[in-house]
């Protein structure tokens, strides 16, 4: 798709990709801190997340809601994801992808520090003038337990 030339569609050009940035920062924020109405208004109720090995893919809120609340945040009891790096693209006015950088440090619950590297593959649409979060693939490049290392808070 071509860049918009006229003022108005440069400026929602602009204002869409604040919103999409702002979409891939309430994830590692809602993720991290547990803030289940965070994260899940990052997503159309029919979204898909493709977390891939050795999670697995998951549909819809029921999906998204069942992997976050059931599986991951047991999994880990502490953790923090920085992204980067964000590339969008439009296909459209109401659509856009994107891919983002994300390393993550955290503590499972048994208590291993880890490590993660990945990439974020996104698909954003708007609908009724929202924009959320269609179709996330990640692709992890590590996922390895940092031997010896306590992850703890400041004395």
């Amino acid at each position: 798709m071509t860049e918009p030339t006229d003022l108005e569609q440069r400026l929602d050009r602009v204002e869409s990709r604040f919103a999409m940035h702002d979409l891939v920062s309430d994830y590692c924020h809602g993720f991290d801190k547990h803030d289940w109405d965070r994260f899940s208004a990052i997503w159309w109720p029919d979204a898909v997340w493709d977390i891939g090995p050795p999670f697995g893919k998951f549909e819809a809120s029921e999906g998204i809601a069942h992997v976050t609340k059931e599986i991951l945040w047991p999994a880990w009891r502490a953790s923090s994801h920085f992204t980067t790096n964000l590339v969008i693209t439009f296909d459209s006015e109401d659509r856009a992808t994107g891919v983002c950088d994300v390393d993550c440090i955290g503590t499972t619950s048994d208590g291993q520090a880890q490590t993660v590297s990945a990439s974020y593959f996104d698909t954003f649409e708007r609908r009724g003038g929202v924009w959320k979060i269609a179709h996330r693939k990640v692709k992890m490049y590590h996922f390895n337990p940092l031997p010896g290392v306590t992850l703890s808070p400041p004395a």
